[in-house]
């Protein structure tokens, strides 16, 4: 016999979504949310093996408690449940450092339960951190983020009609996280403006953006990049693709570093420092990187 909340509407909202193929063994990381609880129950919906990671960061009390939401949800629906406790402390770019501590625990190929309008998000977020066109396509679909074609309202539904106990956040609600004032902020004024709703605007840009980059990205795969004439000769939306590739690390060069890298393939100087004690250097037409002066020490 079938469980009760297999029924045509979860099935319809799985065919929304891109999950792995069926008996896949996969991880999902669940807050106990809207997003990640529909994404453990889709995932279990998908028969996948599915295995809930319930991550604390222990920074507000009563967090604790908060996984045996979680842990109740995943017997109920019959997955496999893991509770993980990580330590940030309070203190600047708390956001961003509980991300961090939250994915250093996490499976690589984790699950999220991102959704459109969050990606939606990203893409303001990124224009407002001058992003260049990788920003701007938001987060790669896939596996791995399989509810991105959904909508919160549709999680928040979902959630409500199979009766859900959930989690609520109340740094969801924080002004001094900047993903907050997007969301409650920024993007409810944009949509007043625009008179509609401007998700389904935003995803469908970062899309073109995204197929748009991937083709350059792959032009750029044959531009050899420490060779200086080529470099010079080459479309610059080629050249720079080249150069952010070769140089980049954890986190792609911004446009002053590439554009000195390629004042050194013009000739206009000899060399350039790329930051994190890397330099760039020119000899007969050939580029190289080279170890470079160290960043002095923050006090």
């Amino acid at each position: 016999m079938l469980a009760e909340w297999r029924t045509p509407a979860t099935a319809a909202l799985v065919q929304r979504c891109n999950f792995p193929p069926a008996r896949s063994a996969v991880t999902c990381a669940v807050s106990g949310g809207a997003d990640s609880m529909t994404l453990m129950v889709l995932a279990l919906a998908a028969d996948c093996d599915v295995t809930v990671v319930h991550v604390d960061h222990g920074i507000r009390a009563g967090s604790a408690a908060e996984a045996a939401v979680v842990a109740a949800a995943a017997n109920r629906f019959g997955a496999a449940f893991r509770a993980v406790q990580v330590q940030v402390q309070p203190g600047p770019n708390l956001e961003a450092r509980a991300r961090d501590a939250r994915y250093a625990v996490l499976a690589p190929d984790v699950l999220t339960g991102h959704t459109a309008d969050d990606q939606a998000e990203t893409v303001l977020i990124n224009v407002l951190r001058g992003a260049a066109g990788p920003g701007l396509s938001g987060m790669r679909p896939g596996v791995r983020r399989p509810l991105l074609g959904i909508r919160r309202t549709t999680t928040h539904d979902f959630c409500k009609a199979l009766g859900i106990e959930l989690v609520t956040d109340p740094s969801n609600l924080d002004p001094s996280f900047l993903r907050n004032r997007v969301r409650h902020e920024l993007l409810p004024s944009m949509n007043e403006l625009a008179k509609r709703d401007l998700v389904p605007i935003l995803t469908r840009q970062a899309d073109v953006l995204r197929d748009d980059g991937d083709l350059l990205d792959e032009l750029a795969a044959n531009l050899d990049p420490s060779d200086a004439k080529a470099l010079v000769r080459a479309p610059v939306p080629l050249a720079r693709r080249a150069v952010r590739r070769w140089i980049g690390g954890d986190h792609p060069p911004d446009a002053a570093t590439v554009e000195r890298v390629m004042n050194v393939a013009r000739g206009h100087a000899t060399g350039c420092e790329i930051g994190n004690g890397r330099r760039i250097e020119r000899t007969r037409q050939r580029l190289r990187l080279v170890p470079g002066t160290a960043a002095p020490p923050t006090q």
